[in-house]
């Protein structure tokens, strides 16, 4: 069984802002493979499949951004499985670039509230995490009213690609792991 978790807050106000990017990739991922994410549990939503022939639990913390550890906590102690073999966490990022998107079997928070409470709630940061880019918030503006923004124009299109390129780094994780998921999808986006 793997758990992968998609980070965001819940609530229609905040549906399509840039800190859902962890939530828009697991809804594709959802509709892809006709997973329906609607039951409550672990302080989420979760829902039960299979991708690329592996049983997955798609869960999408309810807890809003800052206690997404609580959620996961509970899923992976449920479900039994070991966070480093068994667990993709997806979550936007502020130092990458709209489009961009980033794959790693462990590292630190980096400065996002979420995954500072998942490594607090897990005890360790040694899991598959994708990064997808959202972008520096620009001079003057609160970090806050950046990442509950919404994308617009060239950031939009750049980050439909990202959700993509996030599903199917999801798929290549499952297939043929983490390390080959890195060398395929850890690339800037050529800015034409």
């Amino acid at each position: 069984m793997i758990i992968i978790a998609g980070l965001g807050n819940p609530g229609k106000e905040y549906a399509g802002t840039r800190h859902n990017a962890g939530f828009t990739v697991l809804d594709r991922l959802a509709e892809k493979y006709g997973i329906n994410v609607s039951e409550k549990k672990h302080k989420g939503l979760i829902g039960k499949g299979t991708i690329e022939g592996n049983k997955v639990v798609l869960l999408k913390p309810q807890t809003y951004m800052n206690l997404s550890g609580e959620s996961i906590r509970e899923a992976v102690d449920y479900y039994k499985i070991d966070p480093e073999e068994e667990l993709i966490v997806i979550y936007d990022d502020i130092s990458l670039s709209p489009g961009d998107i980033r794959v790693r079997k462990r590292g630190s928070a980096g400065g996002h509230n979420g995954m500072k409470n998942i490594i607090a709630m897990l005890g360790t940061q040694d899991y598959t995490r994708i990064r997808v880019g959202i972008g520096e918030k620009p001079a003057r503006m609160d970090l806050k009213d950046w990442v509950l923004g919404h994308f617009a124009g060239e950031d939009a299109e750049a980050v439909e690609n990202a959700t993509k390129e996030a599903v199917a780094a999801v798929e290549t994780v499952l297939c043929a792991g983490a390390d080959e998921a890195m060398n395929r999808y850890n690339h800037k986006v050529k800015n034409e």
